[in-house]
């Protein structure tokens, strides 16, 4: 009785407040609450007969335990979070709290002798999901995508019924959140909960292509292919078609879940300056009968550590080496939080990154919905991959070489399982994007444990990257040689690297973080006051003048073997003012062809 009540409490006060913007971008009043983004979510694996979800659902948020039966508190815009603007509600959940949402929804697909496939894009944390009363899977993760056969749920008639619950710890526990917490402040933001990446249905044959990816085989002219066939047999065959435009430049034919190597005919680099990528054709075949067909894209490009004459390890794009520079990007919206407001807002962060003259995007522990990586791979910028963090609490040590007794975290075997569960999923989905070029598991010891065999588990699941296993510490030495390919330090405001007398020969070095120039600008702060940044300014031009002198700074250390850096930030966030950008996208503080310029030496 005491839940029921509490519950009742909870739906009227809901239906009292109202939203506010407290900042918007140029596209907050352009999404269509009712069918926002509507494009194709998964561009690595297209099929042309789909339904998309996204839309008003009705909500409830609820004492965890409970039951939506007296009723929905209202609308909710799906895929929008719960605490943003653009999802009409704007509420905080909590873990004492779970987040209930129902749709009804007319089937428009044709289903005959067909699968018919429901999928989530993301949603934050565990998430139970009811097809017309029956449950069909839970699925746990918050960055990561996943899916449920819903086929024998289905009822005969048109319209059908989803029901979906959501609890989300925050920081209450020690599942992967990013700068998530119940109480924001500083570099920690406003909790995400729930839906936050497009819902949608997909008809498929019993057996069909469940994902592929593919690496280029450098020195062979070969771009191998690695598609996953779901409820295969041993009389199938799959066949990959490579274009270059209308030309068929290379194909494969072989059987089922084995590796297929397509040799190319004058094969094109991908790279910044040239971001080419082919379109795939794959087929699965029964005997002459063809099963399905989907398509894809590649791209061929190679990454690894090489040394250069000078006697430094450094990163190698396409067997050239390559200094790489780009700013930390959070992926926030003052509208939408984790979700972009539309798919032209979230291509505006990468195009404006590419026109300041940056060749790379470190992805800060956060995973972005696949069409952000399609982006960065069409329009040619590399990507340093964070795996969110969480579980926190353990020391920060940043020197090589230390003694490490109670450096590392101590995590519970759930606390190490949700965490490794999390990343080899994230790191079986986005090994596709031929953009991604490196992987970071740990970020300022913020839960870092087990660092040798983290490296070690990811090198297995994608050996065609390079691992980073420390950005900023802490760092797992063998023998003299750091753990993964990359030692990484962070430093504010001005640029540093590691010792290269030491470290040199070995490791990439990198300056993983620097820079956060602060500057809050009157009408497009997440806050009127209070704001700030790692150093902070009062007008553009002093801005300007800093940012310049760190450049030289940092042009003077890559003749003595720095490989790469990271600029603190793409955008202000919420109270942080450190962006290029203000976080509504309003502001670039510094002229984008001023900053071209000043990046353009650094590649020199």
């Amino acid at each position: 009785m005491k839940k029921f009540l509490l519950a009742s409490i909870l739906l009227v006060s809901q239906f009292a407040l109202g939203q506010t913007a407290r900042l918007k971008t140029p596209w907050t009043d352009l999404v269509d609450s009712d069918s926002p983004l509507q494009e194709y979510p998964r561009p690595q694996l297209i099929r042309a007969n789909w339904q998309n979800l996204n839309g008003q659902w009705d909500y409830a948020i609820l004492p965890k335990g409970s039951l939506p039966e007296t009723g929905f508190a209202g609308k909710i815009t799906v895929p929008f979070p719960v605490e943003s603007y653009l999802s009409g509600v704007q509420q905080t959940v909590g873990p004492e709290n779970e987040l209930w949402y129902e749709k009804s929804f007319d089937l428009n697909l044709d289903r005959k002798n067909k699968r018919v496939l429901l999928h989530f894009g993301a949603s934050d944390w565990e998430t139970e999901v009811w097809v017309n009363g029956v449950s069909v899977g839970k699925h746990q993760g918050g960055f990561d995508a996943f899916s449920f056969d819903i086929t024998d749920q289905l009822e005969k008639t048109k319209t059908q019924k989803i029901r979906v619950r959501v609890w989300d710890p925050s920081d209450s526990g020690p599942q992967p959140r990013g700068k998530q917490v119940k109480e924001p402040r500083g570099i920690w933001y406003t909790p995400v909960t729930g839906i936050w990446q497009t819902v949608w249905l997909e008809t498929v044959p019993e057996s069909h292509i469940l994902s592929s990816y593919s690496i280029t085989d450098w020195e062979n002219g070969v771009q191998v292919f690695y598609p996953e066939i779901s409820k295969s047999s041993a009389s199938q065959e799959v066949e990959v078609l490579v274009k270059d435009g209308a030309t068929l430049v290379g194909s494969y034919k072989g059987k089922v879940n084995s590796p297929l190597p397509v040799k190319l005919n004058n094969p094109k680099p991908w790279s910044p300056e040239n971001p080419h990528l082919y379109e795939i054709s794959i087929r699965l075949w029964e005997g002459k009968k063809q099963i399905e067909e989907v398509k894809s894209y590649a791209a061929y490009r190679d990454v690894r550590m090489g040394k250069t004459d000078d006697g430094f390890q450094r990163i190698f794009l396409n067997g050239k080496p390559l200094f790489q520079y780009g700013p930390l990007d959070q992926g926030w919206w003052p509208d939408g939080l984790y979700t972009a407001p539309t798919d032209k807002a979230l291509l505006f962060d990468i195009e404006k990154t590419k026109e300041m003259g940056f060749n790379m995007i470190r992805k800060h522990v956060k995973v972005e919905p696949a069409r952000w990586y399609y982006h960065a791979d069409r329009l040619g910028i590399l990507v340093w991959q964070d795996m969110p963090s969480g579980d926190m609490g353990n020391r920060w040590e940043v020197r090589p070489g230390v003694i490490r007794e109670n450096v590392e975290k101590i995590r519970t075997p759930e606390s190490e399982s949700i965490f490794k569960t999390e990343w080899a999923e994230i790191i079986k989905e986005f090994k596709f994007f031929p953009s991604i070029v490196v992987w970071v598991p740990f970020n300022e010891a913020w839960g870092q444990f087990k660092t040798t065999e983290i490296v070690n588990m990811t090198r297995e699941l994608d050996p065609s990257r390079l691992i980073n296993s420390a950005s900023g510490g802490n760092f797992e030495m063998e023998g003299t040689k750091v753990v993964g390919d990359i030692l990484d330090l962070h430093n504010y405001p001005d640029p540093v690297m590691p010792d290269p007398k030491i470290f040199g020969e070995k490791s990439i070095l990198v300056l993983g973080e620097y820079g956060g120039l602060g500057l809050p600008l009157e009408g497009h702060t997440w806050q009127q006051k209070d704001n700030w940044g790692y150093q902070s300014f009062s007008t553009a031009d002093e801005l300007k003048a800093r940012y310049s002198i760190l450049l030289e700074d940092l042009s003077k250390y890559i003749p003595r073997g720095l490989a790469a850096a990271i600029y603190t930030q793409t955008t202000d966030v919420e109270i942080e003012t450190n962006g290029l950008m203000t976080y509504d996208r309003q502001v670039i503080k510094i002229p984008l062809e001023e900053l071209k310029k000043m990046h353009s030496k650094l590649y020199k």
